[in-house]
């Protein structure tokens, strides 16, 4: 589907996207992304379970939005994602939390988001 995936967690296997040019078009502020398709311009993140806390989706959402290029978000996170608090299980609906997050921002129309689509997916 001719994408480029992130390789590993060396600097070398990272897949940067520029947002903002310096200098003689020099990159001056740029995001890692785990996946990019230049021809439709499809930015792919994928959460782990630790992105069900810490806002990651939010974050996810504002730098994919400002990456040059950027038509489709396409995110992946876990339906639900079980850890430890305290001694005690604790399940996080992480799917259902992303697709409220995700619905709100649009239904508010507060913040304008310039994708041409967003896919949700849970695993």
């Amino acid at each position: 589907m001719g994408f480029e995936i992130e390789r590993g967690k060396r600097k070398a296997d990272k897949i940067r996207r520029p947002v903002l040019f310096g200098e003689s078009g020099t990159e001056r502020v740029a995001y890692e992304v785990d996946g990019f398709q230049r021809q439709e311009g499809i930015i792919l993140e994928v959460e782990a379970g630790r992105g069900a806390r810490g806002n990651a989706v939010y974050r996810d959402l504002i730098r994919a939005a400002l990456l040059v290029e950027a038509r489709f978000l396409v995110l992946g996170v876990m339906v639900s994602y079980r850890h430890k608090s305290k001694g005690r299980e604790v399940s996080v609906a992480s799917f259902d939390d992303a697709r409220d997050q995700i619905d709100a921002i649009y239904a508010s129309g507060r913040l304008g988001l310039p994708f041409e689509g967003i896919l949700l997916f849970g695993y």
